[in-house]
Parts: structure tokens; sequence; C-alpha cells
């Protein structure tokens, strides 16, 4: 890579089969504008390599948007995503950074919106039947109401940034279908209603993407084999603290940076 000199981002993504860039592509005429928008799944939490500056937002230096700047050097990316955001806060926080000079937005978000954290402790501490209806809940928001909300913030982008390719990155699903999770096991059966819950938040903002219409890319294939607790993990267990269920520096290389490079290039 030509910015980003870390021999570990490197080898994961030798291991991942995607090359670093090591030739210069030719410079666009005049600097092309980036902005990354979203929560903590776009600031790459999970990963480390956190910006002090970027304090509770813990903007990593090997997110996925900062991965794709770093090949891409003719664009200048500014990264206003923050772990925690949800609609609103991209809303009323981060679209200030959109200009009709903005050239690429990427965004994920939604996930808050769904009350993710919640679900997830409702799975681990409480039984199969209250997760299951937690997780029933929160897929039927996301497979209604939320889309009608993306849909909305994706019309806000469109208005404040006219020029913009504007890309959705989705989630993935958490946890791998098999394996032993460390500190609290998840049975079959949690694991199965936990995935589901995935797969709503990412039809919903597939159906939003489709509404108005912007490119979504869906991270689940990519990350399949590679759920938390499996054998070859992408996704931090449980004993990541508050990184649980967020993609590990592997999977923002392999499943986010990966697909959003083989989309764009």
């Amino acid at each position: 890579m030509r910015r980003l000199k870390s021999a570990l981002v490197s080898t994961v993504m030798a291991v991942a089969g995607l090359a670093a860039a090591t030739a210069t592509p030719a410079q666009a005429a005049t600097e092309q504008e980036y902005v990354a928008l979203g929560d903590s799944y776009a600031s790459g939490v999970g990963a480390g390599h956190y910006d002090g500056a970027s304090g509770d937002c813990k903007r990593s230096a090997v997110s996925y948007p900062a991965l794709w700047a770093d090949v891409h050097d003719e664009y200048k990316l500014t990264d206003v995503s923050c772990s925690g955001a949800t609609i609103a806060d991209v809303r009323a926080n981060q679209l200030s950074a959109l200009s009709t000079g903005t050239d690429f937005v990427t965004l994920t978000v939604g996930g808050n919106d769904t009350q993710f954290s919640s679900v997830v402790q409702a799975c681990l501490t409480q039984t199969d039947s209250y997760c299951k209806t937690a997780t029933d809940w929160m897929s039927y928001y996301a497979r209604n109401q939320l889309v009608d909300e993306l849909a909305a913030l994706y019309k806000d982008i469109k208005t404040r940034a006219p020029h913009a390719k504007i890309t959705v990155l989705g989630y993935p699903r958490a946890l791998s279908a098999t394996g032993t999770c460390p500190l609290v096991d998840l049975d079959s059966d949690r694991r199965t209603y936990m995935n589901g819950f995935a797969d709503a938040l990412a039809e919903g903002t597939r159906a939003a993407a489709a509404k108005e219409p912007v490119t979504f890319l869906d991270v689940r294939e990519a990350f399949n084999g590679h759920g938390a607790c499996g054998a070859d993990p992408w996704i931090n267990d449980l004993t990541a603290g508050t990184e649980v269920f967020h993609p590990t520096l592997a999977g923002y290389i392999a499943g986010y940076y990966g697909k959003l490079d083989a989309t764009w290039g």
C-alpha cells in the first residue's frame, strides 16, 4: 500500500487473497472528494488502530473507508462516521460534511436503530424464548419502518451531494452455525435467531436502496464461514467487550474493503 504502511494489514490482505496496492495509479486532474458516513461498522470498531482525536467515535486507520481511500489516493477522505450513530445522528451530525463537490459517499447505518446492542444483550442473558421475541420484533422493524427511514436518509444525502456515487454497505451475520463461544456459549437456536435478525437488517437495507436508488453491497456472502465462535472468525467474539460482534481487522479487509474494491476498483 502507499500511505498505509502496516505490515499487519499487508499480511492479512495476502492471507485473504487481496493484493496490497504497489503501483501508483494515474492521478485525477482534480482531487476527488470521498465522504464516509455511518456507525461503528463504518468507523472500524473491532479493528483497533483508533485515531485518538476521534474520541468515542473510534474511527480506525484500518476501517473500510480508510483502506479504500489509502489505495485510491486520487480521493481525499473526510471520515465523519461514529460509533453508536443512528439514522438521526447521521442526519444531524454527519451530513454537513457533504457538498455539491462530493464525488463518492459510503454509508453503513441502521443497526443501532434496530437496537442491535439490546438484542444481543437479550440473547446473551435471557431465555431462548426471550431471544426469539427480541429478534423477531426488531426483524419486523428492519423489514418495514426502517426501510422508509433509510430511504429518506438516502434522499437527503442525494440532495446535499447531487453528483456523488452513493454506496451503502450492509452488515454480516454475527455467528458461525457451529463452534463454541467463550464466556457464554450460544445454542443453535439463539444463533439462528440472531443471524435471522442480521438477514432482516440486510434485506431492509437492500429494500431501502432500491426504493431511493443507491448502490447496495451485501457483505453476508463474504463473511460466510467466518462468523464469531467458528473455526476462522472475522467477527469478534464475547471476549472483545464493547467490540463484540464487530468485524476484526481481517473482516474489514476481506469482507468490507474487498467488497467495496471489487465494486469500484
